[in-house]
């Protein structure tokens, strides 16, 4: 019921792997007359398995760093995938490269509010954040926006931030024209399909999997990215992209 008239109880999932502030949590949000916690969760796989058993419900409230094997976004995406824009809002004390990659990387940022446990954790501040996201709002808090920009600004003008160390050596060497039976025996792989494997995790990072189907695309893609130092989007028509000081993807010029 609505407990003035107008607002209707929210139906959350809150997904914390503290046991003292996920009972806080719990118990602050359902004293505010606004949110009804459906259940708890502490893992991002646990909360996965909820939705996929029990159903979605109206909104998740989930930490960013978990005891699980997924993080909060991990888990968000996974999620998402079987409950299409199910809206998430995030909360952390991080202040992890890793996860405002991720963050980004996850593509569906617009829809995400992320507040720092410090500053928006009070469960009536909570509330609104939760309303916006069910009503297709997103709230990024601005010292955060600003950290997401700036990893987004470092790894766009040095693509190898996004490669693990392999997968930098393999593409090192692709970009000097070397074969993937070179490569994968300068590399000492074992299985020959390591390389293909490799070849690909490079590929999406960069940006590159929808011309994988041609694969001499992609690897030809690969080698002017690692030459040029910079991540470069090509539309469907072949012209190439790079991202402009205020965060624009522009024409390349000749």
């Amino acid at each position: 019921m609505a407990n003035d008239g107008t607002k209707h109880m929210l139906d959350i999932l809150l997904v914390e792997d503290n046991a003292r502030l996920n009972e806080a949590l719990k118990t602050g949000l359902d004293n505010t007359g606004e949110v009804r916690v459906v259940a708890t969760m502490t893992t991002g796989e646990s909360a996965l398995e909820h939705c996929l058993s029990i159903g979605a419900p109206q909104a998740i409230l989930m930490d960013v760093a978990l005891a699980g094997q997924m993080n909060g976004i991990d888990a968000a995406v996974a999620i998402r995938r079987e409950f299409p824009r199910l809206p998430v809002v995030f909360y952390s004390i991080q202040d992890d490269d890793a996860y405002y990659r991720a963050f980004r990387q996850s593509g569906i940022l617009s829809h995400y509010a992320y507040v720092r446990k410090s500053n928006y954790l009070l469960p009536q501040m909570i509330v609104p954040l939760l309303r916006d996201a069910v009503a297709g709002r997103s709230f990024v808090d601005p010292e955060i926006e600003a950290r997401v920009q700036e990893v987004r600004q470092r790894d766009e003008n040095a693509p190898m931030n996004l490669l693990e160390p392999n997968e930098q050596k393999v593409a090192l060497m692709l970009a000097r024209g070397m074969t993937n039976e070179q490569i994968a025996a300068r590399m000492g792989f074992r299985d020959k399909r390591t390389i293909s494997r490799t070849n690909g995790e490079i590929y999406a990072a960069w940006g590159l999997a929808d011309s994988a189907t041609d694969e001499k695309i992609a690897r030809t893609r690969a080698a002017i990215i690692v030459h040029s130092g910079r991540l470069i989007h090509w539309d469907a028509d072949g012209n190439p992209f790079v991202i402009d000081a205020r965060g624009k993807w522009t024409a390349l010029e000749e």
